[in-house]
Parts: structure tokens; C-alpha cells; sequence
């Protein structure tokens, strides 16, 4: 089991020294034997996945920070059971969003009706629909294929695609240190690694 340090890591970004794209059951078993740098890169890998679950329902940011410390807490006191490393995401996404009913009832104001908070229990145990399970399960998707890119285009393809507002030519050249008439070429070449890395997990 991780000592309590590990739960300060829980926001923390990826630490060097491991590889963001390793898969699922080496960063799993590194985190079982006690190895905070591989829990951190765990949680890094799936935070936006489990961000993005509250704030696509409508919660605040601050709200989804709660939710995002819940689930990160039964992750770690979970994963000595998990069965299958690769059930992971399919784990956290219903998690998620159980956090957020448990959430959404402890919030609701004193007073509020039964029979509301008696539907918002029943609702507990029901599955999110498929569109939304697709939609999460494709978007972390992209972002591991992002991960498995090289370090270049990785910063390249988040500085154009995923930063708001997303960077110029101009500038991602700089941070670079490339030429900025190369970015077009060199971008095209990310993409067309990135979508031939999507169509393979795709098969999988």
C-alpha cells in the first residue's frame, strides 16, 4: 500500500523517470509495490478522464476537484483487487460518476424532497447511456495515442490542438526551437502518426 505522501501527489503533473505510455498493468503493479513516482504518472494519465465527467453533467470546477480527490482515494485503496489492468478506464468512468450522484446528494439543500433524493439513489446503480460511454472512451482514447506520440510532436500537437487558445505557428516554433515555416510539415506528420496510432488501438 502507498504511505499518505501519495495522496499529495494526486494532482501531481507526470514525473520524470516514467514513461507515461506504459501500459496500464506496469504502472498498476509498479503502484501496488509502492512506487509514487508510477502512481503519479497513473493519475496523471487519467485525470482529465475523470475531470471530465462532472463538468460534462455541470458541475463546477471546484465541484469536480472533490470528485477528482474521491475517486483518486478509492483508486489507490482499490487497485491491490483490480482483476484486469485493462478495465481500468471502464472502473474509473463508473466511479466517476457514482461520485458525482454522492456528490450532488450531499449538496442538495436541507429540507429537499424524498422522493427526489429516493430517484437519485435508485440512479446510482444504472449504467451510463452508451453515447456517453463511446464519447469518454474515445476521447481517452486520443489522448493516450497524444501520450504515445514523440516528445516533440506530443508538445506540438497540444500546443495546436489543446491549448486555449491554441498556439501560432510562430510561437510553437519558438518553443520548439524550430523554423516556423517547418511547423505546417512537421504537424502534418504528427497527425498522420496520431491517426495511424488511433486506427491501431481501434483494432485492438
Amino acid at each position: 500500500m502507498l504511505s499518505s505522501a501519495a495522496h499529495a501527489a494526486a494532482e501531481a503533473r507526470f514525473v520524470k523517470g516514467h514513461d507515461p505510455s506504459w501500459p496500464d498493468a506496469r504502472l498498476v503493479k509498479e503502484c501496488i509495490r509502492g512506487d509514487e513516482e508510477a502512481w503519479a504518472a497513473l493519475v496523471d494519465k487519467y485525470k482529465n478522464l475523470v475531470f471530465s465527467i462532472p463538468l460534462k453533467q455541470g458541475m463546477s470546477r471546484d465541484a469536480a476537484a472533490d470528485v477528482f480527490q474521491r475517486v483518486c482515494m478509492l483508486l489507490l485503496s482499490e487497485l491491490p483487487h483490480l482483476r484486469k489492468a485493462e478495465a481500468l478506464p471502464m472502473w474509473l468512468i463508473r466511479v466517476t460518476a457514482s461520485e458525482c450522484r454522492r456528490w450532488r446528494r450531499q449538496e442538495q439543500p436541507y429540507g429537499a424532497s424524498f422522493e427526489a433524493d429516493e430517484l437519485d439513489k435508485a440512479e446510482d446503480d444504472r449504467p451510463l447511456p452508451e453515447e456517453t460511454l463511446a464519447q469518454l472512451a474515445d476521447e481517452q482514447a486520443l489522448r493516450d495515442a497524444v501520450t504515445g506520440l514523440s516528445p516533440r510532436c506530443r508538445e506540438l500537437v497540444t500546443m495546436l490542438f489543446f491549448e486555449d487558445p491554441p498556439r501560432s505557428y510562430i510561437d510553437a516554433a519558438r518553443v520548439l526551437g524550430m523554423a516556423s515555416n517547418s511547423v505546417a510539415f512537421i504537424r502534418a506528420r504528427c497527425l498522420e502518426r496520431l491517426r495511424k496510432d488511433l486506427e491501431r488501438g481501434r483494432r485492438r
